[in-house]
């Protein structure tokens, strides 16, 4: 799919303006998205033009295309700043992301590893419940499942 999938005369060309919905529409997020990557610096501020809408470029939209996958990479905003920092400066931030993608993967792994652990601990209070006659339940442990 393109990234500016409108069907004018001028869609897809470098430099054809949008309005905020279909800019919007185009990344795949809200307007309301689009405002708060702008508000936090991972977009520059649009221009407005005469009536005051904000008018976007496909360069925008491919830029917000990128800041969504980055967070469906699990990457936070801070860390998308920096990648577009990097190529806002002319150098191929590739590297950064390929490293960035490790210690995704790394976290991701442990977060995984608690939550087996976790699975196994409920499992066995769950087998020590069903197990067990609830009338004979101790009051003073507050309930002797856990």
């Amino acid at each position: 799919m393109s990234a500016f999938p409108y069907s004018g005369s001028q869609s897809g060309k470098t430099g054809y303006k949008v309005r905020i919905g279909e800019a919007a529409q185009a990344a795949g997020m809200t307007s309301k998205a689009l405002r708060f990557y702008e508000e936090h610096g991972l977009l520059p501020a649009a221009k407005r033009n005469a009536n005051g809408y904000r008018d976007y470029t496909s360069e925008t939209i491919s830029r917000l295309d990128f800041i969504r996958r980055g967070r469906a990479a699990g990457l936070a905003l801070a860390q998308i700043r920096e990648i577009l920092a990097l190529r806002d400066a002319g150098r191929a931030p590739c590297t950064h992301v390929r490293d960035l993608l490790a210690g995704q993967l790394a976290d991701l792994d442990a977060q995984i590893a608690e939550l087996v652990a976790l699975r196994a601990a409920v499992a066995d209070y769950h087998a020590i419940a069903a197990a067990a006659d609830p009338e004979a339940c101790d009051a003073e442990r507050i309930c002797s499942y856990i």
